[in-house]
């Protein structure tokens, strides 16, 4: 089943300065650009030094950090941030990672709660919404690095937590730039497209995922806070039935609806003070219609993208002997063009 294409408007298809994306003549289906990105990206050996953070409420995340050899004042410093279930090895962060070290580029990865391949401390995990985590990352990181440049980029659910931070602080953001691939702005109309036709796929790869970290707390806890059992856990046919009984209660929220309207970034937008650019495809089998943003959403300081195919943080493109990965010159290009590299 092709995922639903949707219109492209003139002045969201704007390039600046770099060829419109598009799609491999032998991926142009958006579920072969969604799941043959991560078989046919390059396999990095990128060695990354591991760095264990404290959190105020006893909890921790991980870091794991690419310096760069010679990095001066003006190295731009990466902040990356995966999406839902992702971590290191993600494709799309191992690609960053390896345009980093080819532009000699420092980068840092942050891992949310519990995804680094060990349950983190508290019954609690992360969300969509969870921008706290990340602010306490940044101030620590322009507090060892004063005056360097930092950007961040967020894909999927990562994409959705950058902008809504961007919007919460307004003019008072310590970024540079911000980039985020594919976010998620309207969660409740997400939740409800992965629930339907082919997108199931996904959502059955990503629900098996979220229960095996909850069924692993249920087993860490001896008294869990919420009234869940192996069994309950295990029927959850889908991500708003676990947002509903699980994300929701156990991070304060009344239930998923006030989740998804409390943690949805799109309403944050007006907010943004720093040079940011989001990129969506226009075919993507994660998102519906409802995360485009319309022009009196956005402001002066966003390059909206809605490119012609792409599918979920895809975009491969070139011969199949050859393919290429859009987002590994697209990205860097924006962050030339802002910090005028």
């Amino acid at each position: 089943m092709q995922a639903q294409l949707r219109p492209v408007p003139q002045q969201h298809a704007q390039s600046y300065n770099q060829p419109p994306f598009q799609p491999a003549w032998w991926l142009r289906h958006a579920h072969l650009q969604t799941v043959f990105a991560k078989y046919l990206s390059p396999k990095h050996l990128i060695n990354t030094e591991a760095e264990i953070f404290s959190l105020p409420d006893g909890d921790e995340l991980q870091l794991n950090w690419l310096p760069a050899d010679n990095a001066t004042d003006t190295t731009p410093l990466l902040l990356l941030l995966h999406g839902l279930a992702g971590d290191i090895n993600s494709h799309y962060i191992q690609a960053m990672l390896a345009q980093c070290q080819t532009l000699a580029w420092s980068a840092v990865m942050l891992h949310f709660r519990g995804c680094n391949g060990k349950p983190n401390k508290l019954p609690r995990a992360y969300h969509s919404g969870d921008t706290a985590d990340v602010a306490l990352v940044i101030k620590e990181i322009t507090r060892r690095y004063p005056g360097r440049p930092l950007v961040a980029i967020g894909y999927s659910l990562g994409g959705n937590v950058l902008l809504k931070y961007c919007g919460e602080q307004a003019a008072d953001n310590p970024l540079a730039a911000a980039i985020a691939v594919c976010p998620p702005l309207s969660l409740s109309a997400c939740a409800k497209r992965i629930n339907t036709g082919s997108s199931k796929l996904y959502q059955r790869y990503l629900l098996g995922r979220l229960k095996r970290s909850t069924l692993l707390k249920l087993q860490q806890f001896t008294e869990f806070p919420l009234p869940l059992t192996p069994e309950k856990v295990q029927g959850f046919a889908s991500i708003e039935q676990f947002d509903e009984h699980y994300t929701a209660p156990i991070h304060g929220f009344l239930n998923a609806q006030d989740y998804y309207q409390k943690a949805s970034a799109k309403a944050y937008l007006k907010h943004i003070a720093i040079p940011t650019l989001i990129i969506h495809a226009n075919d993507d089998p994660f998102l519906s219609d409802e995360v485009i943003p319309q022009p009196a959403e956005l402001n002066n300081h966003i390059h909206y993208e809605l490119t012609r195919g792409g599918g979920h943080v895809g975009f491969v493109y070139g011969s199949p002997l050859k393919p290429k990965f859009w987002l590994s010159q697209r990205i860097p290009a924006f962050i030339k063009q802002q910090l005028i590299l």
